[in-house]
């Protein structure tokens, strides 16, 4: 073979050397570099799931080069992805993906605590709907004698530790991060302006939280709550039993649509029909407004309340039960008419 052929063998080589070096540079480049995603897109990884699965889950719509994606993820384990919430940002190259699921790069969820919180299955779907853990799991560390004594709670008072609010997490914590989380809100708010206001008040942190849970079980409307406040700080002051109706209907689990005479003798701590003093627990979770009330109730002299005739979810007060009579009578005219379409 002739020198001149050889020079052709190399040249033709080095092209093809070339070649191949730019398609690889560009692939790397194009994988490692270059942007391929068109928008933010947020990906939830369960335990166990194989990285397959993570890819088919990434929509067409937000990645701009499907093969380069599946190149960088080909390499990737079941055992390498890590389960969390995380956010693929627009921008990012493809590799940032199994980068991510790697290190266990999430991204925090935002866990709302708020609304009506009367029963622990209700709040444990709560949270598990907002979080990786399922129901029971929330349920029964809601129910954990020890770990709740560990924050100084217990299954019966545990509605005061839970603190209304959202919260930063992980999608992945642990019902411990949780409840770190509420010893720490619950903490914050009791400063000791709010200790010494609960001292007036001649009230434990607690006690004050199972008046505010009474408080808050009767009223959705946030304006009355220090007079509501005040009515069963004036009867607990004056040795009165508090026949706080939402007490009754927590013994029966928030089941009944009306509570009738029958229901008022249900042989239950609860039943401040029965006896006297507060309940052993919150009967719900209060919130910062029903606590506040407590520890601010109005000064008057009212011992009675019962919804208005005008339905319009506020109430009418009284200083007598001759007078509190009056007021339900009225309210129970209005309501037959309602009923009967007057």
């Amino acid at each position: 073979m002739d020198m001149k052929t050889w020079k052709l063998i190399v040249l033709a080589l080095a092209l093809i050397a070339i070649v191949a070096a730019g398609i690889v540079g560009g692939r790397w480049y194009g994988d490692n570099r270059k942007s391929n995603f068109s928008d933010n897109y947020e990906l939830f990884v369960y335990p166990g799931m194989e990285a397959s699965y993570v890819l088919k889950a990434i929509p067409d719509s937000v990645v701009m080069r499907r093969r380069s994606l599946e190149r960088v993820m080909s390499g990737l384990s079941s055992e390498q992805v890590k389960p969390g919430h995380y956010v693929i940002e627009k921008g990012k190259p493809s590799i940032y993906v199994p980068r991510m699921l790697k290190g266990g790069w999430q991204t925090p969820v935002k866990l709302v605590l708020s609304g009506t919180m009367r029963l622990k299955g209700a709040i444990a779907r709560k949270i598990s709907n907002q979080m990786m853990m399922d129901s029971a799991t929330v349920a029964s560390a809601l129910n954990d004698r020890e770990l709740l004594a560990s924050y100084g709670f217990t299954p019966s008072d545990v509605f005061s530790l839970i603190m209304p609010n959202t919260y930063e997490v992980y999608w992945t914590d642990s019902m411990k991060v949780i409840l770190d989380k509420q010893k720490a809100a619950y903490d914050a708010f009791w400063t000791p302006e709010n200790l010494k206001k609960a001292s007036v008040q001649g009230l434990s942190q607690k006690e004050v939280s199972v008046v505010a849970s009474i408080v808050k079980a009767e009223s959705n409307h946030e304006p009355e709550y220090p007079s509501i406040a005040g009515v069963y700080l004036n009867r607990l002051r004056q040795g009165i039993r508090l026949q706080a109706d939402p007490t009754v209907a927590f013994c029966y689990d928030y089941t009944l649509n009306r509570i009738l005479f029958k229901h008022l003798e249900v042989d239950s701590p609860y039943n401040t029909y029965r006896h006297e003093g507060l309940p052993p627990g919150p009967i719900c979770v209060p919130d910062k407004a029903s606590l506040e009330a407590v520890l601010n109730p109005d000064r008057h002299g009212y011992l009675f309340f019962c919804a208005s005739p005008a339905m319009d979810g506020t109430h009418k007060f009284a200083v007598t039960l001759s007078e509190h009579n009056r007021n339900a009578r009225e309210f129970q005219r209005a309501l037959d008419a309602r009923r009967s379409g007057r």
